[in-house]
């Protein structure tokens, strides 16, 4: 027996749904095969699907016939003596809901099967025994979706009609067609999705699942390791503990090490141990802001707590094979924040005083969130990507007149201050002079960042309209 000397990993109708011709090697003493070989298969095509569980399936006699079922996991199908006839149906919602692929499988071939996708197998001689790799562990209380493997619709071609056929009970009683519900596509889902990110993804990833900490508290390892992550294709990971001040007291510390380095390493697991991707906000606090134009490969050094902990958050996000750290500066969006907060001063006659030698580039809640959905589009090379709006970079004190400016006011209203005045006499954490990023990286991924100035405008003009 021999399978050529080449493997080959080729497409079918089903979209996802494999065929491996594989090399098989044989002598006088019998026959030798990779079954599994990673390196080899992933470069043809197959998906690097990352298996954690082998089963075997031995049958007995001919005719031996189970399915059609649609587990929530890829799996890999090979035969390790004996031959069978599989049948395979796209139950995953969608215009190939019923399309059908059959294939002989003997140990020269194997199949495999994406998620959602229902799989049947006949043997074809005796004492036939199929082994599968899947990328989950099989779990009692995981839902299966199942098919008469009769059906009229799907019409499979069975070799030895089913009324031969040995068969479970069970597999008797599966629904027809026209009654199996579709299985749902899989969704990112957005952790933090009640904060202002989070509502800006709403918008940019309707789609998507978001729970906020009370659905799903990602500092807590039970949680984070019993949660149901098949229905997930990324994580996107929102939550942040941001009080810059309040991260330099005791209790301060441990919440902000707690949520923002302790969360990303148990969501890291939780992608590594699923196959997921992972996407994870950090800051411009990750530097000391003594210089500016910031690239992604410049040394980190943070000078506060909170910086410290999102510094150690980005090298626990990298722990997923594949991620995206976004990193970004001055974010503005719903809820209180500094352009909100000028836009009230200037309506209520308050002169405010803001500091101007702290400069950096607003980042827009819009923004970021079309950020994060290019990357999970794109899927460019994993790493640390920076995001902000484009344009001359400013100061809170530019930003601040500017706002005033726009919102009819007269600009000179606002005075400037340094940031050793302004932190006089109260407890306030150390903040980066310069925070202005280099975004030729995320340009080069065909992302364009949008003029802060021209979001700025609109941005205001809204809140005059909400007023």
């Amino acid at each position: 027996m021999s399978g050529g000397n080449g493997l080959r990993v080729r497409p079918t109708s089903i979209p996802g749904l494999l065929v491996l011709d594989l090399p098989v090697h044989a002598d006088g003493r019998g026959w030798f095969k990779e079954n599994w070989q990673r390196e080899k298969m992933t470069a043809q095509g197959l998906p690097d699907f990352g298996p954690v569980q082998q089963n075997v399936s031995f049958n007995d006699a001919v005719g031996t016939t189970r399915g059609v079922h649609a587990e929530p996991w890829d799996k890999l199908v090979s035969v390790a003596t004996g031959r069978v006839f599989g049948a395979w149906v796209d139950l995953r919602e969608g215009p190939g809901f019923g399309a059908v692929v059959t294939e002989e499988l003997g140990p020269d071939r194997a199949v495999f099967v994406p998620r959602g996708v229902g799989n049947a197998y006949q043997t074809l001689e005796p004492a036939t025994a199929y082994a599968y790799l899947v990328n989950a562990h099989w779990r009692p209380d995981v839902a299966y979706t199942f098919l008469d493997a009769g059906d009229a619709r799907t019409a499979i071609p069975w070799p030895i009609p089913l009324e031969q056929a040995v068969r479970s009970e069970r597999d008797l009683a599966h629904p027809r067609l026209d009654d199996v519900v579709p299985v749902p596509a899989r969704t990112p889902v957005v952790l933090g999705g009640d904060g202002r990110l989070g509502r800006a993804l709403r918008r940019a990833m309707p789609e998507a699942a978001f729970l906020a900490r009370g659905d799903l508290d990602v500092t807590d390892a039970a949680a984070v390791a019993a949660h149901d992550w098949s229905r997930h294709s990324a994580i996107v990971n929102a939550t942040a503990y941001t009080d810059v001040d309040g991260a330099e007291s005791a209790a301060g510390r441990e919440a902000a090490w707690r949520v923002n380095a302790s969360g990303p390493a148990l969501l890291a697991a939780a992608a590594r141990a699923h196959g997921l991707p992972l996407v994870a906000v950090s800051t411009d606090y990750v530097f000391d802001g003594s210089r500016g134009d910031h690239r992604e490969d410049e040394p980190v050094a943070p000078l506060g707590v909170y910086g410290q902990s999102k510094a150690a958050g980005e090298l626990a996000a990298a722990g997923a094979p594949e991620h995206w750290i976004l990193r970004t500066s001055w974010l503005v969006g719903e809820g209180r924040d500094f352009v909100r907060t000028m836009r009230e001063l200037a309506a209520r006659g308050v002169d405010p005083v803001v500091v101007a030698d702290q400069v950096g580039r607003l980042t827009f809640a819009d923004e970021l969130a079309r950020a994060v959905r290019h990357v999970l589009e794109v899927r460019p090379p994993a790493g640390v990507y920076h995001v902000s709006n484009g344009g001359a970079a400013r100061s809170w004190f530019d930003v601040a007149r500017r706002v005033f400016e726009l919102a009819g006011a007269d600009p000179e209203r606002v005075s400037p201050t340094s940031t050793a005045e302004y932190a006089a006499g109260r407890p306030a954490a150390p903040r980066p002079a310069r925070s202005d990023f280099d975004l030729a990286k995320i340009r080069a991924t065909g992302f364009a960042p949008r003029d802060q100035d021209e979001q700025l405008a609109e941005y205001v003009a809204r809140l005059g309209d909400d007023a």
